[in-house]
């Protein structure tokens, strides 16, 4: 050890310098590359069990977040790293930081859209306002998510076109599928039948429905019977409504009960009045 020591000292004043410079910067190096496998290890750690404990229509949510964090964290960490390096090799970092927040400010007016739509896109996973599978209109456009990034989310619409909406545009989600959803019927009789007998042949049909071992699955209680909607000018709109399940269609529930409901209105002789048109000649 003494005889290290005396090395050092009887070395070039400028050659010791370089070598203990050297030996920071290797050190600040090791250490931001153990900094970052830590931060990496948690993060993962910390988002597997995240999936563990949330649904399978969370995990692309999850696994997108992770990313970002590690991402994150890690030009954290080399920012810090490369300025401790800069400044043991006696590059004044004042200068560099100045001149980056001017490029800074000079980029960022170019590239707002692109700023905001990543902050709108990262409160919209935290906020876990939609997911992949979900039915969602947005800006003026509907259909089933496809992919959520930061950047934009991705739809494909009932025709089955693709619509990419970035996420800055987004103000308002709908989102029409989740926890539940109701599948909501009207229908119009003529004024001349008895509105509780079609009320009646309405909730017969929704317990069928009910009972049925293909659409009652997908449908969580029974029939609510809201009663009369209107007094047209040729019907009385009735209405009515199906409470359906999570990851349903509560289109086809709709569908279907109409069908059964048409159905059951031929076989009771209760009229679906419509337009027509009498002419005298």
């Amino acid at each position: 050890m003494n005889e290290m020591v005396a090395y050092f000292r009887s070395m070039d004043p400028a050659a010791s310098g370089a070598l203990l410079a050297a030996a920071r910067i290797l050190v600040i190096l090791l250490v931001a590359s153990l900094l970052q496998a830590v931060a990496s290890r948690l993060i993962r750690t910390f988002r597997l069990f995240l999936e563990r404990r949330r649904p399978a229509s969370d995990q692309g949510r999850i696994q997108t977040l992770g990313r970002v964090f590690r991402y994150t964290a890690g030009a954290v960490i080399w920012v810090i790293a490369v300025s401790l390096v800069l400044n043991e090799l006696g590059v004044s970092v004042a200068p560099i930081l100045a001149t980056a927040g001017v490029a800074g400010i000079a980029s960022g007016f170019g590239a707002q859209s692109l700023i905001r739509d990543l902050f709108a896109g990262f409160f919209l996973l935290i906020e876990d306002q939609l997911r992949e599978g979900d039915v969602v209109k947005l800006v003026g456009e509907s259909g089933v998510v496809e992919e959520v990034t930061l950047r934009y989310v991705r739809l494909r619409n009932f025709e089955g076109h693709v619509i990419f909406v970035p996420n800055g545009e987004i103000k308002t989600v709908k989102n029409l599928t989740r926890d539940f959803a109701q599948a909501v019927i009207e229908v119009g009789v003529a004024y001349r039948e008895d509105v509780d007998e079609a009320l009646g042949v309405m909730r017969k049909v929704g317990m069928g429905m009910r009972a049925d071992p293909e659409f009652g699955k997908s449908i969580a209680e029974d029939v609510e019977i809201i009663g009369v909607e209107r007094l047209d000018d040729s019907a009385v709109a009735l209405r009515c409504r199906l409470k359906v399940v999570p990851a349903s269609s509560q289109w086809s529930v709709r569908r279907e009960f109409l069908r059964r409901l048409k159905k059951a209105y031929d076989e009771s002789g209760i009229e679906i009045p419509y337009p027509h048109f009498t002419v005298y000649a």
